[in-house]
Parts: C-alpha cells; sequence; structure tokens
C-alpha cells in the first residue's frame, strides 16, 4: 500500500488507523474510563474505600507537581512530565501496586487577579474556566487520573484546611531542647509555673495582656513582625525577592521597588534548618536540588563577637574568627535598628572627608544613603564587580580583642538578611572589604601569613590573601595569642578565649531567612486571623473555618508615584469594612467582642505545602486526613524512613522554595502529631523541558513559527529573512503548538509515543512536528500486525512462535520492563519499536501470545490503542489492570555473541561464541582461527588479554 497517496491509501485500507480511527477509540475508550472507574485508587477505610483486595497489594502514590490553569491552555510542552508519570503510573498498577495518581489545580495567583483589575470580572470566573479547558486537554491525552481525588486550592472545602494548617503553626514553638514543635500553651504553662524564666525576668502573672503577646510571638511558629520587604509603590504591592530583577526594579511592570518596613505575617522556617538539612540524606532526589537546598540553608560554623559601643554592644557573626586582630573598621546594613542609635550630631574631629559622603552631618549622610540603597536589589547589592559604597556614620567601636577604636560604616554589600546585619570588615584576607577599605582609605593589616611572595605590608598588595591553610601572625594580646597557629587551633584558641571573657561564643548560623508569608492581594487565602481592641492577635477557631474571601468592588491594591518609597500597602480587603469590622464569640470564654480581621492574603506557596495529603483523603470534612489512611500512603516504611510520596515529577525550577516550603509543613504537621510521615516527598525526579525554535525578525520580535518558509538553510517571514535560536515555548514567542493541533493530525497516543520518545526525560529537547510521524507510523505497523486493513479482522495465529522471534520477544520484555521502571521511556519505545519491525519484516501472522504480549508492553505508552486491540484479540477486562510480561530467562541470553580478536591493536577476526565461554577456551578458539594465525605469521605471542566473552587482544613477541 502507497504511503505516498493517502487518499489511495484510505480506499485499499478502510480498516487502516488513522487521525479519524485514533480519534474514535480515544473518545470512546476515555469514556469508559471514567463510567467504570478504572484509575480510581481505594483508600482502606473512607468513602473512597473500596476492594480490599486492591488495598493489600503493596501501594505507590504518583505525582506531579501542582499546575496553574492558565487562561492560555496547554501547549506540548507542558504535559511533558504528566504523560511520564501516567507511563510510570500504568506500568506499576501492571506489577501489581495499587497506584494513587491524581492531578489538583494550583489555583490561586497572580495571572487571574490581574486580569480581574483589568476587567473587573471575578478571579474566581477566570480561574475555573482555565480549570475546565486544562481538564478537557489533559483527559484527550488519556492520563489516567483518580479524578474522584482531584480539587482546587481555590475551593473553600480546601482552603479551609490551608487555614486550619496556619492556625496549628501560629499556635506552635519550636523547643529546642526537644527538637520539634509543640503546642504554644505548653510554653505558656512553663511561663506560668516558672519552669521557664520569662525573658525580662519578670513573673508572668505581672504581664499585661499584649505584654504576653508580645513575649510569645519571640516563639510563635507563624509570627507578625515589622520585617524589610521589598515594596513597589507602582503595584500597589510587597514582592517576593524572586519578583524582583536584578536591577532592582518590578519583573511584572518594570517599576522600582524600594525597601520597606512593614507588619507582615512570616513563618519561622528557621527554626528547622538543622532538620531540613539533615534528612536531605534520606531523600532519593537529584543530587543538585540537594545541593541547592543545602546552599539556600546555608549553614555555617563560626562565633558570634561583641563589639562594645557607648555601653553597647553590636553583635557580628563571622567564620573568620581567627582574623579578629585584623579587623580595622566595622560595617552595618544600611537598614540596621542600631545605625540612628549610634549616630551622633556631629562628625567627630578628623573625620576622612572620603567618609563623610559630602554630607555636612552623620544624620545627614546615613539618611542619604539609606534611600540610596533602599532602591537597589539584593543581587545589586552584592554584586562582586561593582564599585564599593557607603558612609561612616560617625561612631566607633572597640575590637575587643585589641581595644582598637574602629570606625563604623553603612554599606549596602552588607545585608540584614545574613547574620546579624554587622560584619567585622578583615581588609587583608577578605577581596570585597579589601575593595572598600581603598575607596575610604582605611587600614589593612595582615594577620594571616601569605604562602605567595607577597610579604606582610598589606599596604603595598594589589587584592587581598585569602586562606584557609596558612599561619596566624600580627594577633597577640595582653592574655591572648594567636601567633603562629595555623586556622583550625586558632579559631578554636579565640573562640574559648571571646566564651572566658564573655564576649562572644562558638556559634552555628544559617543563611536561611524565616519565609515572609504576607500579600497585599486580593486572590489568596484570607489569614484565620483576627486583633482585638488591644491589637492582640487571635486565630479563629476551626468551627469558623473556611474563613471566605469577601466579594469586593476592586480587586487592586491601591497604588502609588512609583518612585515614592514613603508611602504604604492599602490592600483590596481592607476597603470591605463590613468583613474586615465583626464581633465574634472565639469560644475563649470572653464572649462575644468587636475584632478586625488580618487584610493581608496568604501567598501562592501556600496551598502547595500540603496538597499531597489532601490527595489521600479529599473529601474529610473532620480531618486534615485521616491517620490511618495517610500511613497507608506516605508513612515511614523500608527505604524510606521518612515516608513520603513514592515518586514527584516536576521541574527543577521549584528546587528550593516549594520543596523546602513543603517539607517545613510536613515537619510542623509531624511533630504536632497529625501525620506520620516528617518529610512530603521520597523520590524526587526532575523532568527537562520541551523546547523550540523561536523566529525574530530585525527588530528582534518574535514571528509567528507556523508562517516561517525555509528556503536553502535560512528562514523568512513574508519574504523577509528572520533569525533562528532555539528557547521556550510559549504564546509570547510566538512558537506553542497545542496538544490538540497534534492530536488531531495524529492522535493523542502518537503524541504520548513521540514526548516520551524524543530523548531522556531529564533532558531538555527541542519540539520538531515532522518528527511526530515517526511515532504515528509505529502506531499503525503496530495495528496492521494485528488488524487486516481491508476487512478489518483479527490476523493474529493461535500458534507458537520461532525461537527467533521467542527471543525478539522477551529481550524486548525484559528491556522494556527495566527501562519503565527506570523511567527511561524513550529506549522502551525503541525496544517496543524493534519488536514490532521483527514481525513486521517477519510477513507471516504474528502468533497470538506474540502480538498480546506487545500490546500490553506498549500499554502504559499508549493505551488507547492497547485497549482497542486487547479487546479485538478478545479480552473483556481493561488492559490497565493486566498483569505486565514477565521475561524467560532461557529466551533473554543470547545464545551467541561476537568476539573481536584483535593483533597489535587491530581487528583481525570476529568470532561467535558462547555467552558462557571461559577465559581459556575464549584464548584456544581465538588462537586457533584461520584469520589469527594468518596475522600472526609464525610470530611468537608475549601476551594474550582476554575479557570473555567479547574480546581477545593479541600482543606479538
Amino acid at each position: 500500500m502507497s504511503e505516498t497517496n493517502p487518499a489511495a491509501a484510505e480506499v485499499a485500507a478502510p480498516h487502516r488507523y488513522t487521525a479519524a480511527v485514533a480519534a474514535e477509540i480515544e473518545a470512546r475508550w476515555q469514556d469508559v474510563w471514567d463510567a467504570d472507574g478504572t484509575y480510581a485508587a481505594p483508600n482502606p477505610k473512607g468513602d473512597l474505600a473500596g476492594d480490599p483486595g486492591l488495598v493489600a497489594k503493596p501501594k505507590k502514590y504518583v505525582m506531579d507537581m501542582f499546575p496553574y490553569p492558565s487562561g492560555a491552555g496547554l501547549h506540548v510542552g507542558h504535559p511533558l512530565g504528566y504523560i511520564a508519570t501516567d507511563v510510570f503510573a500504568r506500568f506499576q498498577r501492571m506489577t501489581g501496586h495499587n497506584v494513587l495518581h491524581t492531578l489538583g489545580f494550583d489555583a490561586f495567583g497572580l495571572p487571574a487577579e490581574q486580569h480581574a483589575v483589568q476587567t473587573g470580572e471575578h478571579p474566581r470566573v477566570t480561574t475555573e474556566a482555565a480549570i475546565n479547558n486544562m481538564k478537557s486537554q489533559l483527559r484527550r491525552l488519556g492520563l489516567g487520573h483518580d479524578k474522584r481525588r482531584s480539587f482546587a486550592t481555590i475551593d473553600p472545602e480546601y482552603y479551609k484546611w490551608t487555614q486550619w494548617i496556619f492556625v496549628q503553626i501560629f499556635n506552635s514553638w519550636y523547643d529546642d531542647k526537644a527538637k520539634k514543635a509543640r503546642p504554644i500553651s505548653e510554653l505558656v504553662a512553663r511561663f506560668e509555673s516558672g519552669e521557664r524564666a520569662v525573658p525580662g525576668g519578670r513573673s508572668w502573672d505581672a504581664l499585661s495582656a499584649a505584654e504576653r503577646a508580645d513575649v510569645l510571638g519571640e516563639y510563635r511558629l507563624a509570627y507578625a513582625s515589622d520585617a524589610p520587604v521589598n515594596w513597589c509603590p507602582g503595584l500597589g504591592t510587597v514582592l517576593a525577592n524572586e519578583e524582583v530583577t536584578a536591577d532592582g526594579r518590578s519583573e511584572r511592570g518594570n517599576f522600582p521597588v524600594f525597601k520597606a518596613k512593614l507588619r507582615q505575617w512570616n513563618m519561622r522556617i528557621t527554626a528547622y534548618a538543622d532538620r531540613l538539612l539533615d534528612d536531605l540524606n534520606e531523600l532519593d532526589w537529584p543530587e543538585a536540588i540537594k545541593l541547592q537546598q543545602r546552599n539556600w540553608i546555608g549553614r555555617s560554623e563560626g562565633a558570634r563577637v561583641d563589639f562594645p559601643i557607648d555601653g553597647e554592644a553590636i553583635t557580628v557573626f563571622t567564620t573568620r574568627q581567627d582574623t579578629l586582630f585584623g579587623a580595622t573598621y566595622m560595617v552595618l546594613a544600611p537598614e540596621h535598628p542600631l545605625v540612628e542609635k549610634f549616630t551622633p550630631a556631629a562628625w567627630p574631629e578628623g573625620t576622612h572627608d572620603v567618609w563623610t559622603g559630602g554630607h555636612a552631618t552623620p544624620a545627614e549622610a546615613v539618611a542619604a544613603y539609606r534611600a540610596q540603597a533602599a532602591s537597589k536589589s539584593d543581587v545589586e547589592r552584592q554584586a562582586e564587580a561593582k564599585d564599593k559604597t557607603g558612609v561612616f556614620t560617625g561612631a566607633f567601636a572597640t575590637n575587643p580583642v585589641n581595644g582598637e577604636q574602629i570606625p563604623v560604616f553603612i554599606a549596602d554589600y552588607v545585608l540584614m538578611g545574613y547574620g546579624t546585619g554587622a560584619i567585622m570588615a578583615v581588609p587583608a584576607h577578605d577581596t570585597r572589604d579589601f575593595a572598600f577599605a581603598r575607596a575610604f582609605e582605611l587600614p589593612i593589616r595582615c594577620v594571616v601569613e601569605p604562602s605567595d611572595d607577597r610579604g606582610t605590608d598589606a599596604s603595598t598588595w594589589d587584592d587581598a590573601f585569602v586562606s584557609y591553610d596558612a599561619k596566624i601572625v600580627n594577633s597577640h594580646g595582653e592574655d591572648v595569642s594567636l601567633d603562629g597557629l595555623g586556622v583550625t587551633d586558632a579559631k578554636a584558641r579565640i573562640t574559648e578565649w571571646l566564651q572566658r571573657k564573655g564576649i562572644g561564643e562558638g556559634t552555628v548560623n544559617f543563611r536561611l531567612r524565616d519565609w515572609l508569608f504576607s500579600r497585599q492581594r486580593y486572590w489568596g487565602e484570607p489569614f484565620p486571623i483576627v486583633y482585638d481592641e488591644d491589637g492582640i492577635a487571635h486565630s479563629l477557631p476551626e468551627s469558623m473555618l473556611p474563613l471566605e474571601l469577601p466579594e469586593v468592588e476592586d480587586y487592586s491594591p491601591r497604588t502609588f508615584d512609583p518612585d515614592d518609597a514613603d508611602t504604604s500597602p492599602e490592600t483590596p480587603l481592607s476597603r470591605n469594612q463590613d468583613w474586615v469590622d465583626v464581633t465574634l464569640d472565639l469560644g475563649d470564654g470572653r464572649g462575644p467582642r468587636p475584632y478586625r480581621r488580618e487584610t493581608n492574603t496568604m501567598p501562592n506557596w501556600a496551598g502547595s505545602c500540603w496538597y499531597e495529603l489532601r490527595y489521600l483523603d479529599p473529601h474529610n470534612s473532620e480531618k486534615l486526613v485521616d491517620p490511618e489512611i495517610e500511613q497507608y500512603w506516605m508513612g515511614p516504611r523500608a527505604g524510606q524512613p521518612h515516608g513520603g510520596v513514592d515518586l514527584y515529577v516536576g521541574g527543577a525550577e521549584h528546587a528550593v522554595l516549594h520543596l523546602l516550603y513543603a517539607r517545613f509543613w510536613s515537619k510542623v504537621l509531624y511533630d504536632l502529631g497529625h501525620i506520620s510521615s516528617p518529610e512530603p516527598f521520597h523520590k524526587l525526579y526532575n523532568q527537562g523541558m520541551i523546547q523550540a525554535f523561536v523566529y525574530r525578525d530585525s527588530r528582534g520580535f518574535p514571528v509567528p513559527a507556523a508562517e516561517i518558509e525555509e528556503r536553502d538553510g535560512a528562514f523568512f517571514h513574508n519574504g523577509e529573512q528572520v533569525k533562528r535560536e532555539l528557547g521556550k515555548m510559549g504564546k509570547s514567542l510566538k512558537n506553542a503548538v497545542t496538544p490538540e493541533a497534534i492530536c488531531e493530525e495524529y492522535g493523542a497516543d502518537t503524541l504520548r509515543l513521540y514526548e516520551m520518545a524524543m530523548g531522556p526525560l531529564d533532558v531538555s529537547r527541542p519540539w520538531d512536528t515532522r518528527a511526530v510521524v515517526g511515532q504515528y507510523r509505529l502506531l499503525q505497523r503496530l495495528w496492521r500486525n494485528v488488524v487486516d486493513e481491508a476487512t478489518g479482522e483479527v490476523t493474529v495465529v493461535d500458534a507458537e512462535p520461532d525461537e527467533t522471534t521467542l527471543r525478539a520477544l522477551h529481550k524486548a520484555i525484559d528491556g522494556v520492563r527495566q527501562d519503565l521502571e527506570g523511567l527511561r521511556f524513550n529506549t522502551a519505545i525503541a525496544k517496543v519499536t524493534e519488536l514490532n519491525n521483527h514481525l513486521t519484516k517477519a510477513g507471516a501472522a504474528v502468533p497470538r501470545p506474540v502480538a498480546e504480549s506487545l500490546v500490553l508492553l506498549i500499554a502504559p505508552l499508549a493505551p488507547h490503542i492497547a485497549e482497542e486491540l486487547w479487546r479485538k484479540l478478545g479480552h473483556t477486562d481493561s488492559v490497565v489492570h493486566q498483569e505486565f510480561p514477565v521475561a524467560d530467562p532461557r529466551y533473554v541470553v543470547d545464545e551467541t555473541v561476537t568476539c573481536v580478536v584483535q593483533v597489535k591493536g587491530k581487528v583481525k577476526a570476529r568470532l561467535e561464541v558462547s555467552p558462557a565461554i571461559s577465559d581459556d577456551e575464549l584464548e584456544k578458539v581465538a588462537l586457533a582461527d584461520e584469520k589469527v594465525v594468518a596475522a600472526l605469521d609464525g610470530a611468537g605471542i608475549r601476551k594474550v588479554i582476554v575479557r570473555a566473552p567479547k574480546l581477545v587482544n593479541i600482543v606479538p613477541a
């Protein structure tokens, strides 16, 4: 039959597998799966309990990272991970597992809110429309999700429990001795009984309600504080660090972003820093992701040192306490709370002009520099290449090891977000401090002996000398000397001295900061928090949850002059006075009282911090999750000491934030006894990205990829030559290909096979629509091996296959099994293709055992055609729950293998030998071969290297 004349082929083969046939088969089987609940995973109890025999099987919990339902819908790059987890889940079902695989929607977010701001349409309307569209697109791909378990984070019955979890965190504190979270009521009881001293020395009874609240706020795992934030007046909201560009502007709208202090909710994730680090060791995650988390948490050992100033102290954290004698000045972050306190009214006598920044007073200099620093992002401030800037505060601190008075500066390269927001500057041995000292004409003192020939006079150096393996010099005082010690010994000695003097101690510091948890937006979970007349925060009781979003007339936060940093947020919720001001009885014995609601909303991360738990027990209105159900699906077990999801697939871009936040919430819930698994995700797999060619005109603007004409290796759009580059796929780049377009032309099974066959799952790969046809032809050949294209009749025969076919079959079974288990879907498809081609080339009717095994092999990858062929082969049960074929070892091992024989490094013979041949036997066979004898030509043999069964290397004398 001619494949070059489709019209003739259709007439000659009315039962050929075509796009139209694929569409009919796929739609029909999707309806059957839905009607039969084919993918329903039974729970051990509850409303999703099912066949106890299925529950008795080993379980497998497979998850995708939460998708955000965009109004633009999916392009073919989006389903890559969803198809992969579907293939894996199907394979696990066929290997005897009770598989939980479903998908929900992370539906709070900025795009829907921005649309609401622009159009006045409620974000729920556009979000639900986007969800419905995405569900339709995903259904067409034949994904085997348990739809009973699906939900969206915007469902009140879902975010009731997000709010409930927030309440648990708010009402908890971290007990450093027990290394776990405990109810805040236990801490109150300790304060009341005197078992634990109240900070400040007063008794608990002597504190007012507001004072008690302030004390507890220092311990709560969720707390409100005046936090430095990224304030964007042009957008009227606070931005997360990842929403600010490197040049200090908003990613959305390109408005200036300033550092400001605002009352914000925070999560005390820092309390879990050690556990977040340690437990990574037991997780089956890519090492690159573990490294990113370790770096983000940033554990470092060093010392806390107090530098006296005006009867108080500036505290620094340093990892190089061995260089204290080399500290010649201090630098505070511009936002440091002590800056104003220690800034004098006038410049001290003898102040260098370069220190003042040209200002008449220290206060003027500090204020001007703070304003300048507030307009920069943290990335800008930390840039190594930029010129060092700063101003003298007018204050001097005392270096505690030698009594020297050293000037105190503020500079933007020091951040409040790391350490104490203050550093001791040792310019001889820190590159940034060296540059700053040169710029401000500050002393540079060598205290670590250089290993090169520069000498110890640091005033002659071109840059700092940094070493962790050198001798300490010029470091001695009245009662302590480090001279001659190595770095490690010097650290230990000075740390002991600091502790003995009561001016410091050895300590551990973390780069990790507490999680800023407030957003000045409408479309997010409302906080279950109200404030009384004294401004004390109270959590709502569970009976008042969910606290639903009210209707508002205007969805936008109030915006301001983009350059006016002296402004503060006005949120959409704050304008709904009837919702904000309420009278409630919180059940605390005080009766009905007036309260004011929190008018910020939670960040979009909140809903994705715990969704793996809701999938387990999605309709439970009484508990977050039933303990027995959680234990069944996620509890610790052999090889998974911390429990968690068995396979979690998503992009590497979530390496830190989402994954770290979810781990934190799991640990708090575990500590409080709500779940048995302290980790949410045991195995993590990062899929690559499907890329596409982007075509740009002379202005650099993208032009539609579908309209490109290629001529002699060049690319043209409307007659104009354009440039081609490989990049992301998306609507904005005008290169998006929709799944529907491919399904209409080839069918969903073809799309599934192509995406899985493009290359290793964890590697990015370019999309090529022209190459899709290759997988389409594989399915057509598969169809022809079972179905007569002219009559539609099944052509398989009830006969035993020959040995060659048996070997091809069982090698395919063995290889495909291993590949599917290892997520190597591209090589699994190659092995299925090889077996299918073997049957095609044989030219005879396919034996039934081989045909059925072939259908089962491809079933996880192309489920629709597999269901159809399984039914045509006479079976009435779905292929989904059939047993995956098992290879017969007798046919997996080759009868013979090819052994290469080399003489002087050149191949002289190829021998067909048994795979089990011994080294001695193989050597005899090789030396007796005619071609080898001729190659040696009577020469003696100095050495024979044998690597049975595949290599013999002969070295003549």
